[in-house]
């Protein structure tokens, strides 16, 4: 039998699962690991880091313009860039657009991205360190305390928060549209943290905890399920992640809403993860 406070088989197996589908999709091709550079483009063709050919914008569509000797291809269909490209994004989208490089054309990618309103180049080069050496991320124990129900309280009408994010050029949106309540074992106050919806009425959570800066990256995310019937969720910390800007310093990751800070220490979930 296991032990008061202890995971039972069951739950240990599941996060083990958790874990394991988590580290293989960090690990996929042109992934968020194999980010090397973030770049704006300008209004007139020029040169980028990392990438042959001529980038440009009009503030509508982004251009690229570059010869067949270049190597660039379309990362949609494989066609060689041979003139002039383009592409039209809204705001917060992103395109894998061209490739080039390596014995296959492929090692490196260019994603195309639209942020604040701008556009920008990120190249994904599958030979970067950060992918190669990847072996998993830390994580803390298992910690089935930090395994609560917590009650879903929706507001009216979602409300828009404007927040920072990882890179200091780029405002972001928050879309609220409640609060998960909750306690923590050993505190004496209920905790409050707004929430996004995702796919299918499921909550994700962005915030801060007293282990940021020493064992944790600087902001961490955890996903319910959507809320049962009479508006209660798991709330599984063991689950809590890190954004993609905890592994690169290229990412445009959302900082948490100004008061989703908790005055204590989810030793749970991923750590930081050290990786530049």
């Amino acid at each position: 039998m296991p032990t008061p406070g202890s995971a039972t088989d069951p739950q240990l197996a599941r996060w083990q699962r958790f874990r394991n589908s988590r580290n293989a999709a960090l690990a996929s091709d042109h992934g968020w690991l194999t980010l090397t550079s973030f770049q704006w483009l300008e209004d007139r063709p020029a040169g980028v880091e990392l990438a042959p050919g001529l980038w440009s914008t009009d503030g509508t569509t982004a251009f690229l313009a570059a010869a067949a000797s270049d190597g660039l291809t379309l990362v949609d269909g494989g066609g060689p860039v041979d003139g002039t490209v383009s592409a039209v994004l809204a705001d917060e989208e992103s395109l894998m657009w061209v490739q080039y490089g390596g014995g296959d054309g492929r090692q490196v990618v260019v994603e195309l991205a639209m942020r604040a309103d701008r556009y920008a180049i990120r190249t994904r080069d599958s030979q970067s360190p950060a992918f190669t050496e990847f072996d998993g991320v830390p994580t803390f124990d298992f910690r089935p305390d930090l395994v609560v129900e917590a009650r879903f309280v929706p507001y009216p009408e979602p409300v828009d928060v404007p927040i920072g994010t990882a890179n200091p050029l780029v405002d972001g949106i928050h879309r609220s549209v409640g609060e998960l309540v909750f306690r923590l074992p050993g505190s004496e106050h209920e905790f409050r943290l707004q929430a996004e919806e995702e796919k299918l009425g499921a909550l994700t959570v962005t915030f801060h905890d007293e282990t940021n800066g020493e064992s944790t990256d600087e902001w961490r995310k955890v996903s319910t399920a959507k809320p049962r019937p009479d508006g209660t969720v798991i709330l599984d910390f063991n689950r809590a992640i890190n954004y993609p800007s905890a592994f690169t310093p290229y990412g445009t990751c959302p900082m948490p809403v100004k008061n989703n800070s908790l005055d204590y220490r989810i030793e749970a979930g991923e750590k930081e993860p050290g990786l530049f």
